[in-house]
């Protein structure tokens, strides 16, 4: 349950939604793009807006039309079909040519030169980090100007990590794509974001400039494991978690 979530994403920045597991990280980005319905959710209270107008009693796919598209959790591809037929599913708001249609195909093979090898690859027998790059891939040929990611690193090699953030940092630099991302790794997360919210058993107990967070001393300890005295153990963040200063 989310709790008076109060956040803002500016045009063409990256903004890092972090927080333990079951912190309400999903929930938040499931509020905004209408799908808490499909699991019994509402928003109760408050507004959601996109550039000036109100979203939050609009469908998904009006949401989608808009601009805003959400990258699920555990990447749920397709897996039977291709990664091109999955690229392609993206597409199905927009009424475009075929010219349109294959221009978009080559601009996500642009930033994801991997797909373009595995396009005939049947996406099921593909790796994890492939089938996270189809899912952000298909989520870039509705064309949107906000991209709602949600915990992007997870199950994938730090390598893999890195490189579809380098990618997320290119599109939101090129592309002037937004991002909003949930994300455990609180490091590489703070690495790549403008701005960064913490989230706290439903509500934000910090946000501030990327940096700044990743310089913080609280935020240090508690989601990194480290202080000025260097790292601590696991008894000492335990105990961490008992007195952490946002809460007091």
């Amino acid at each position: 349950m989310l709790k008076g979530v109060s956040l803002e994403v500016s045009e063409g920045k990256i903004v890092a939604l972090l927080g333990a597991n079951g912190a309400g990280k999903s929930t938040t980005l499931k509020s905004i793009s209408n799908l808490l319905a499909a699991e019994r959710g509402d928003v109760t209270k408050g507004t959601i807006e996109f550039k000036g107008k109100r979203v939050d009693k609009l469908t998904t796919n009006e949401l989608v039309r808009m601009g805003v598209c959400q990258v699920m959790e555990g990447r749920h591809c397709f897996q039977h079909l291709t990664v091109e037929e999955n690229l392609l599913t993206g597409a199905f708001t927009r009424k475009v040519s075929r010219a349109e249609l294959a221009a978009a195909l080559e601009r996500v093979y642009h930033y994801f030169p991997r797909l373009k090898q595995r396009r005939t690859s049947q996406s099921g027998y593909t790796s994890g980090g492939e089938q996270q790059m189809t899912a952000v891939g298909r989520a870039l040929m509705a064309q949107p100007s906000m991209i709602l990611l949600d915990e992007p690193s997870m199950g994938l090699a730090p390598q893999i990590v890195d490189e579809i953030f380098q990618i997320v940092q290119d599109l939101n630099t090129k592309e002037k794509v937004s991002f909003l991302l949930a994300e455990q790794n609180t490091m590489v997360a703070l690495r790549y974001a403008d701005y960064g919210y913490i989230l706290e058993n439903g509500r934000v107990v910090m946000d501030g400039a990327a940096k700044d967070l990743a310089a913080n001393e609280d935020v240090k300890e508690f989601y990194l494991g480290l202080s000025s005295g260097g790292r601590k153990s696991f008894r000492d963040v335990k105990h961490y978690r008992r007195r952490k200063r946002w809460l007091a």
